[in-house]
């Protein structure tokens, strides 16, 4: 089993940063999704797509990476850039 360990981002339509401080473990895909014959609709047999298992710190995500045996892969957290600019700036 593959998986991905990765700080949630903090979602376009909030703009407190509430819940993103939890780490996110995600399963890799097992199987390609396919289309129904019958609805269309894309979907397969892997369960495992749908567990997300959050944890506080990323020590906690590892060790449980490493207890259960899954080759868990670390996605960094990119640095957060502010672009400081005044009210006037827009008037210049």
């Amino acid at each position: 089993m593959h998986a991905r360990i990765f700080q949630e981002p903090k979602n376009a339509m909030q703009s407190g940063r509430a819940r993103t401080q939890r780490w996110v473990l995600e399963f890799a895909p097992a199987e390609p999704r396919r289309a129904d014959p019958l609805m269309g609709w894309a979907g397969s047999g892997d369960t495992q797509r749908q567990v997300k298992l959050t944890f506080p710190t990323l020590e906690a995500a590892k060790a449980y990476a490493e207890k259960e045996g899954i080759a868990a892969h670390i996605v960094p957290t990119p640095s957060r850039t502010l672009k400081l600019q005044s009210y006037a700036d827009n008037f210049r």
